[in-house]
C-alpha cells in the first residue's frame, strides 16, 4: 500500500513527464529518484472531463516505479493509437489516474477470479492483453464473460482461455486526481 505522499509523488511525476514531453525537454532525474528502489508495473490513464484521453501501461516489474509511471504517462499522452497526441492547451484540463499493479498470479480458470478486485491478463502465442480490475464491474460481466472479453481484446477467440491460453490475475492500487 502506498502512502499519500508516495501517491502524490507518482501523480506529480506523471504530470511533469507529460509537460516535459510536450515541451521537448528532459524530465529531471531527481524527480524520478526512488529512495527505496521499488520496482513495479503501472498504468496511467488520462481523462479530459469525463472522456478517456489515453491509457498505456507496463505490466512487468522490471524497472523503478517512478520511471514506469513517467514512461506510461508520456505514452498515454502521445502514443495511444485511439487518440491524437495531447496538446499543450489540454494539459491543464487532464486528470491523471494511476494503477500500480500487484504481482501477477497464474490462474487455472474462472474459479480463481473475484470480480471487482481482480484484473486479468491473457496470453497465447504472440497475443497478449490485460483488462483492469474495475472493467468487469463496470460492464456487469461475470467471470466467464470477463475471461472471454480479455481474450477478445488480445485478438483471440472468446474461448481461448479454455484452450491453451495462459491466464493471470492481479490486483491494482488505483488513485488519481479529481476529475
Amino acid at each position: 500500500m502506498l502512502t499519500d505522499t508516495e501517491r502524490g509523488r507518482l501523480l506529480a511525476i506523471a504530470r511533469e513527464a507529460i509537460v516535459a514531453h510536450i515541451r521537448g525537454t528532459a524530465l529531471d532525474d531527481v524527480l524520478l529518484a526512488n529512495p527505496d528502489n521499488t520496482r513495479g508495473g503501472a498504468f496511467v490513464t488520462l481523462h479530459r472531463g469525463r472522456e478517456l484521453r489515453g491509457c498505456i501501461g507496463h505490466v512487468e516489474r522490471d524497472d523503478l516505479l517512478g520511471r514506469v509511471v513517467a514512461q506510461c504517462a508520456v505514452a498515454a499522452s502521445s502514443s495511444d493509437p485511439r487518440f491524437p497526441p495531447v496538446t499543450a492547451g489540454e494539459v491543464d484540463e487532464l486528470s491523471i489516474e494511476i494503477s500500480v499493479l500487484c504481482p501477477l498470479e497464474p490462474i487455472a480458470g474462472p474459479g480463481d477470479i473475484e470480480i471487482g478486485p481482480h484484473g486479468l491478463l491473457v496470453e497465447k502465442g504472440s497475443s497478449r492483453w490485460l483488462l483492469h480490475p474495475p472493467v468487469a464491474t463496470e460492464w456487469g460481466w461475470d467471470r466467464e464473460q470477463f475471461l472471454a472479453q480479455t481474450c477478445r481484446k488480445a485478438g483471440l477467440s472468446s474461448t481461448a482461455w479454455k484452450s491453451g491460453a495462459t491466464l493471470w490475475r492481479f490486483e491494482a492500487e488505483v488513485f488519481g486526481e479529481p476529475r
